[in-house]
């Protein structure tokens, strides 16, 4: 199994198990990472948005164009961010680091 780390808002290092198959979003709910996901995934928020050490940027798949543009709603976007639900983990990706930001913009909450 893979490992991945988590790097809460205040500097904490989460270490978890990371299966191969599953999106971080889902990794960091399986660990209670508090990693919001307010679309569960389906590409229609920034909420799960993440900062990837730049060392695994490169490392990963590249971004579509709707990943594109959920990002450019995302609170406090970094030239390493990427969304949670779009990073799949694999055996090249073990050892993958993500700093969470220090804020989310959730679009989707109802304000009526």
């Amino acid at each position: 199994m893979a490992r991945m780390t988590f790097i809460d808002k205040d500097g904490t290092r989460h270490e978890v198990e990371a299966a191969e198959g599953l999106s971080v979003l889902e990794i960091a709910h399986r660990n209670k990472i508090d990693l919001e996901g307010a679309c569960e995934g389906s590409l229609a928020c920034s909420t799960c948005h993440v900062v990837v050490a730049p060392e695994w940027y490169g490392k990963l798949s590249e971004a579509s164009e709707d990943e594109e543009d959920m990002l450019d709603l995302a609170f406090g976007l970094s030239q390493t961010s990427r969304l949670g639900c779009q990073i799949i983990m694999s055996k090249e990706l073990d050892g993958l680091v993500v700093t969470l930001p220090a804020a989310t913009r959730n679009m989707m909450v109802d304000k009526g």
